[in-house]
Order: C-alpha cells, then sequence, then structure tokens
C-alpha cells in the first residue's frame, strides 16, 4: 500500500510495491531503469535493452500475462538464437522475468516474486 505522505510531501514521488515494481506504469523511463538497475549492481548492455524492450512491447500487446510461464516461453522463443534461457538469465540473475519485469517498470506476473519460479535465487 503506499505512504500516503510521500505523494503529500512530494506529489512526483516514483511509488514501488514491497517488491520494487512501480504502482504506476507512466511513471518508468530509460533513465529509471538505469537507476534501478544500478542499485541491483546491473549494468545495461545493448543486450539488457533488447529484453527490457520486449517485455514493454509483449504487455502492450498482450495486456497483463496469466502466469510467468507464458513470458518465460515468449522471451526463449525471441532469444533462442541469442542464447535462450541461460543467456537471459546471464544477463538477469535476478531471474528475467521477475527482474526483467522490475527493470522494464511493468507489473509483476503471477509466480514472478514466487522465489521458486523466475529467479536464480
Amino acid at each position: 500500500m503506499p505512504d500516503i505522505m510521500k505523494f503529500i510531501v512530494d506529489e512526483a514521488a516514483i511509488e514501488d510495491d514491497p517488491q520494487g515494481y512501480l504502482m504506476q506504469l507512466e511513471a518508468w523511463s530509460e533513465d529509471l531503469a538505469r537507476e534501478r538497475a544500478r542499485a541491483e549492481d546491473l549494468a545495461l548492455t545493448p543486450q539488457h535493452w533488447e529484453v527490457i524492450r520486449f517485455l514493454r512491447e509483449y504487455y502492450r500487446q498482450h495486456g497483463p500475462a496469466d502466469h510467468a510461464r507464458s513470458i518465460m516461453q515468449a522471451l526463449e522463443r525471441r532469444f533462442a538464437g541469442a542464447g535462450g534461457r541461460k543467456q537471459l538469465y546471464m544477463l538477469f540473475p535476478a531471474g528475467p522475468v521477475t527482474q526483467g519485469s522490475r527493470l522494464a517498470g511493468l507489473p509483476p506476473p503471477p509466480g514472478a516474486v514466487d522465489r521458486s519460479f523466475g529467479t536464480s535465487h
């Protein structure tokens, strides 16, 4: 639940949920993604941006996913020629669906914040 005092003090404050996902999709920017990636000790490369942009476009076309598995399958199909699942986990060590969605400013799909799925931790 957002802290109303943050908005009273700073109406432009960017609010996250407890897992670090943006509460409002419109608040996302590439600069915000870079800032959050730095906070997670992740340097965004062109490969990262390709995944982030894919996730945002996938969300734009399909809306919220029924489960993290469907997004992971779409990622695997799209990036099969670039190393597939293994490469995706190398790019996003906290999980291509979990960490990728968070950096893309998207809500977590069901199953993404479950540590038994979508994360290498």
